[in-house]
């Protein structure tokens, strides 16, 4: 107990000696052990373990007080989905139509944060033969599900013009590009891969 005490004591630079004067007046210097049932859990990982990964629901396994949302292809392809009724202009977040309807002079009111607790949302894909149109395999969030629609069942508008590959979501397209070509690896067959 005194080299564990010791030990600590001096891992945060205060020497044991310089603890007297926190010890009540008729303490003694050797404090009894606590019960088991008062000490801290002892960890079970080595200290030099990386920490556990937070698992992901498994399928099967849904959140089961999320809010489950069905949009439609149109809506998730939508590049605007918030119009104004007065120039047709349209936008992509509601909160930009709000802050355009100031210039109509038009009654507006921008969404505050609210106190309550705000009930998760999931997304279905639209496409009936796709997982993650059941309901235990919704995506989490709105750009998720519209990068999901795009990539999996979207136009692929995007060609890369060294490989000819070609991709739906132009962020996906754009990463390609800084790498396409850049490393090779050519198989005795002659096929190339680029790792």
């Amino acid at each position: 107990m005194a080299a564990s005490s010791s030990s600590a004591a001096s891992f945060f630079g205060v020497q044991q000696d310089d603890q007297s004067h926190l010890l009540p007046p008729n303490s003694s210097a050797a404090a009894p052990p606590l019960p088991t049932h008062h000490q801290p859990p002892q960890s079970q990982q080595p200290l030099d373990a990386p920490p556990q990964k937070k698992k992901r629901n498994q399928p099967r396994t849904p959140n089961s007080d999320a809010e489950v949302i069905a949009l439609s292809p149109k809506t998730l392809m939508a590049t605007n989905r918030f119009i104004c009724e007065v120039c047709n202009k349209g936008f992509q977040r509601e909160q930009n139509l709000q802050l355009h309807r100031r210039g109509h002079n038009l009654p507006w009111k921008l969404k505050q944060k609210s106190t309550k607790e705000v009930k998760r949302k999931v997304y279905l894909c639209p496409e009936p033969t796709c997982v993650h149109h059941d309901p235990s395999r919704a995506l989490g969030d709105l750009t998720g599900i519209k990068k999901h629609y795009y990539r999996k069942h979207g136009e692929k508008k995007w060609k890369c013009e060294k490989c000819s590959k070609r991709y739906a979501v132009q962020s996906d397209w754009k990463a390609h590009s800084k790498t396409c070509g850049t490393k090779e690896y050519r198989c005795d067959c002659g096929t190339l891969f680029s790792r």
